[in-house]
């Protein structure tokens, strides 16, 4: 169905919310933004706001970027000017009924949506999009761990903890860089399926035992799973690389008191943003015309 006539805020976010607002605008909607990096050149058919009130005012969607609010209550925004916090005030900018698609709401994201009368329509557990964006943050980890250790990943020990959507993907790709991978998981098929690609697996457990010659520690578990009685076992100078949302999986900060190359990889998927904005769009097109159809009949 076409999108003339439907008012769109893209708000926050990184150069994939730039492949996301042109999309958008490209399916024939009205399309606002502000808070990410905007390009040297204007983006075709997107007003640039002044601030995120404007971004808002009147439109019937805005579109939070995916990596997850901070513990601030921010939008993940790194290049705008201030925080952008989602408050029942800037909600109240959206025209009624007012949709919010974003990755993961917080608590006080429910609630000031509940009090401005906003939906909220999250796809951060979206399998198919997960998939489709995911060889864009296992890239994005892989040049990060590059970047952050003096070995290679080839004959390197490596853990990564979780083995999910994500999870999965980054430990095939170790294995098949020639690291000795070792997944950490509570889900006994999980393990089974990391024997099955040449890693060997340990239960949640059995992370304390291990951290003796570790070199890399990969988190993908969005709960605190790493903390310092695990840390304090790796050797100086190793590192740990938190891949989840906020919350967050790792003690960063024990991390650094103990010496450890602590990394907060958030975002990794704007490493290739054309790719990574054109499935997320997939995915919100596809809430939107849901929404914009109605529920069926029957």
């Amino acid at each position: 169905m076409s999108l003339a006539g439907v008012r769109i805020a893209v708000v926050g976010g990184d150069e994939r919310e730039q492949e996301i607002a042109r999309l958008a605008a490209v399916d024939g909607a009205d399309v606002t933004a502000f808070g990410f990096p905007w390009p040297d050149e204007p983006i075709e058919g997107v007003r640039r706001a002044q601030g995120p009130a404007e971004a808002l005012r009147g439109a019937r969607y805005v579109l939070f970027p995916i990596p997850g609010i901070g513990e601030d209550g921010s939008l993940f925004a790194p290049s705008a000017p201030d925080p952008i916090i989602p408050t029942v005030e800037l909600l109240s900018e959206l025209e009624s009924p007012g949709h919010v698609i974003l990755g993961t709401a917080d608590e006080r994201l429910r609630a000031a949506a509940a009090a401005s009368g906003v939906t909220l329509h999250e796809y951060e557990q979206d399998v198919e999009l997960m998939l489709l964006r995911g060889p864009a943050i296992v890239e994005g980890a892989v040049a990060t761990a590059i970047a952050n250790t003096r070995v290679t990943i080839h004959g390197a020990r490596i853990c990564v903890v979780g083995h999910g959507t994500i999870g999965a993907l980054l430990a095939r790709t170790l294995v098949l860089l020639g690291g000795r991978v070792t997944v950490a998981a509570r889900n006994p098929v999980q393990r089974a399926a990391a024997r099955a690609i040449g890693a060997d697996s340990i239960p949640l457990e059995g992370l304390a035992d291990l951290g003796h010659d570790l070199a890399m520690l990969f988190s993908t578990v969005p709960a605190p799973v790493v903390d310092g009685s695990i840390l304090e076992r790796l050797p100086r100078g190793a590192l740990v690389m938190d891949l989840a949302a906020p919350p967050g999986g790792v003690d960063l900060d024990a991390a650094r008191k103990l010496g450890l190359v602590a990394v907060w990889a958030r975002g990794l998927g704007r490493r290739a943003p054309v790719t990574v904005g054109a499935s997320q769009w997939y995915g919100i097109r596809r809430r939107i015309d849901e929404i914009e159809e109605g529920p069926g009949e029957g």
